[in-house]
């Protein structure tokens, strides 16, 4: 397999099939992506962090509920939530309904910080657009929403 930091053009690209184009463009962004928010802050934050915060933006859901619905495994999605209320991004209390389960939400800090994100992926898709054309940038995006029917 080719990595990432070996294709220095599209042509490292052409003999790929497309799972792994998908793959190698995904690991790309979310490296430039990564990198573009570490580069103005001081608040180090991982790619699998940001999913998760992902996942409760403007939302105040369970624990179990966020550990069922993101493709990590359960030990580390407490280990992210620990260390994402270590940093003030999110806090952790107890449910209203139920005394053993915990809910997450963000912290003011924390939507602070995903909203800036939120900015710099903006600019980066834009720069995308620039390149291969709004168009295709929106087509690209439909596609990706699409039911593959392969679940």
């Amino acid at each position: 397999m080719i990595g990432v930091n070996r294709l220095n053009s599209a042509s490292g690209l052409q003999n790929l099939d497309l799972i792994d184009l998908l793959s190698e463009r995904h690991t790309l962004v979310r490296r430039i992506s990564e990198k573009a928010w570490n580069d103005q802050s001081d608040i180090y934050i991982s790619n699998s962090e940001w999913y998760i915060m992902a996942r409760i933006y403007k939302k105040r859901p369970t624990i179990s509920y966020v550990t069922k619905n993101v493709e990590i495994s359960r030990q580390a999605t407490h280990k992210f939530m620990k260390n994402l209320a270590a940093k003030g991004l999110v806090e952790i209390s107890n449910a209203e309904n139920n005394k053993k389960e915990k809910c997450i939400q963000l912290t003011v800090l924390g939507e602070e910080c995903y909203e800036k994100n939120a900015a710099l992926k903006e600019q980066f898709e834009n720069k995308i657009a620039e390149k291969i054309g709004a168009e295709q940038v929106k087509i690209l995006k439909e596609l990706l929403k699409l039911d593959w029917g392969i679940e």
